[in-house]
C-alpha cells in the first residue's frame, strides 16, 4: 500500500515547515511528499528541497524508512486549483493520496493513520479531517471551525443528500485523504476551477455511489483571519465556482447552509456576551453574501471590476479570453 501527501505550495514559511516536520513524525509514514511549487522569487525548489532536507535529518530519529520529497515547479499564472492538483496526482502511483495546504499543521502524530484507515473502508472514496483554530484566532473563526467541523465522525452517501443537502458534498483539501482507484473512476479532479476542486470532485463520488468519511479524530490546526476584503474575494470565487459548475451547485443551494451559521454564530456570540464580536459577524457575513451573489452573475460584469473583485484575476484570461460560464 503506496502513500504520497500533496501540497500545492507558495512562498512557504515556518507554518509550512513544522507541518513538513509534523510528517516526518507520523505513525504512519508517507512514501513521498509531493510538492507543486508556485515559483516566487527566494523560493525556487532547490531552496525549498535544501530547508527540507535539513529538516529530514533532524527528525531521523522518528524512523528508518525513506521519505522521497519530490518538488515540481508551477508558473504562477499555471496554477490551477484543480489543474495543478491533478497533475500531481498524475505524478503519484500510490494507492492512497492525501492532499494538503502549507498552512495545515497536524494536531499529533496519528493524523495520516486515522485518515487512512477510514479512507480504506468498502465503498469510501474519501476521508477528511477536522479543521481547529488555533487559540490566536478570533472567536468567530473559532465557531466557525467548530460549526463546519463538529467533534463527532460521519459518513455521507448519496441518501443524505435530502438531509443535508450541499453540506452532502462539503469536504476540505486543507486534509483529505484519496483511494486512487475511486479517483481514476470519476475522472479525477477537473482541469479548471477557480475554487471548490474538492467539493466538485465530492459530488462525482457521491453521485457515483461512494461515500465520504468526516474523521473527527484526524485533526489539523488551520484557520484564517481574513480581512471584509479577503473575504469578499474568497467568497467571490465561490460564487464563480457554483455558477461554472451549475450543474452541481445548483441541485443542493448553499445559501440555506449560510444563513444557518450566521445564525447559530450569532446566538453563540450573544450568549458569550462577545457583542463587539456580534459587530464583525454581520460586518463578516455582508462582505461574504455580496461577494458570494456577485460571484454567481460575474459572466455579466464588466472585466475591470471582474478582474478587481476576485482574489485570482488571473484566472479569468487564458490565453487572453475572459472564461465564461459553460
Amino acid at each position: 500500500m503506496g502513500i504520497d501527501v500533496i501540497i500545492p505550495v507558495y512562498k512557504p514559511d515556518k507554518k509550512f515547515e513544522k507541518l513538513f516536520a509534523a510528517l516526518l513524525g507520523q505513525t504512519l509514514k508517507p512514501d513521498r511528499i509531493i510538492l507543486m511549487n508556485t515559483e516566487a522569487e527566494g523560493f525556487m525548489c532547490a531552496d525549498i528541497a535544501k530547508r527540507l532536507e535539513r529538516l529530514m535529518k533532524r527528525r531521523r530519529v522518528y524512523g528508518r524508512k525513506q521519505i522521497e520529497v519530490c518538488v515540481v515547479p508551477v508558473k504562477k499564472e499555471e496554477f490551477d486549483h484543480g489543474g495543478t492538483r491533478k497533475k500531481a496526482v498524475q505524478l503519484s502511483g500510490a494507492d492512497y493520496f492525501v492532499m494538503m495546504t502549507q498552512d495545515a499543521v497536524p494536531a499529533d502524530d496519528y493524523l495520516l493513520e486515522r485518515l487512512i484507515l477510514a479512507v480504506k473502508q468498502e465503498g469510501c472514496a474519501l476521508s477528511y479531517a477536522r479543521q481547529c483554530a488555533p487559540l490566536h484566532g478570533t472567536v468567530v473563526e473559532q465557531y466557525t471551525r467548530m460549526f463546519n467541523y463538529p467533534n463527532a465522525s460521519c459518513v455521507k452517501t448519496k441518501a443524505d443528500l435530502k438531509r443535508l443537502g450541499i453540506k452532502t458534498y462539503f469536504c476540505s483539501d486543507v486534509c483529505a485523504a484519496y483511494k486512487r482507484s475511486a479517483y481514476d473512476t470519476v475522472g479525477g479532479f477537473v482541469e479548471r476551477t477557480i475554487f471548490n476542486e474538492d467539493a466538485i470532485i465530492a459530488s462525482r463520488f457521491i453521485d457515483a455511489g461512494y461515500s465520504i468519511a468526516y474523521v473527527a479524530e484526524a485533526k489539523v490546526y488551520h484557520s484564517h483571519n481574513y480581512s471584509l476584503a479577503e473575504q469578499f474575494k474568497r467568497n467571490f470565487d465561490l460564487g464563480v465556482s457554483h455558477a461554472q459548475y451549475r450543474e452541481i451547485f445548483a441541485r443542493v443551494p448553499a445559501e440555506g447552509e449560510g444563513m444557518r451559521l450566521v445564525k447559530n454564530t450569532f446566538f453563540y456570540l450573544v450568549g458569550q456576551k462577545r457583542y463587539l464580536d456580534v459587530l464583525d459577524l454581520m460586518f463578516q457575513s455582508g462582505a461574504k453574501f455580496l461577494g458570494y451573489q456577485l460571484g454567481r452573475r460575474y459572466y455579466v460584469m464588466p472585466k475591470k471590476l471582474l478582474l478587481t473583485c476576485s482574489s485570482n484575476a488571473g484566472y479569468f484570461e487564458p490565453k487572453g479570453q475572459i472564461y465564461k460560464a459553460e
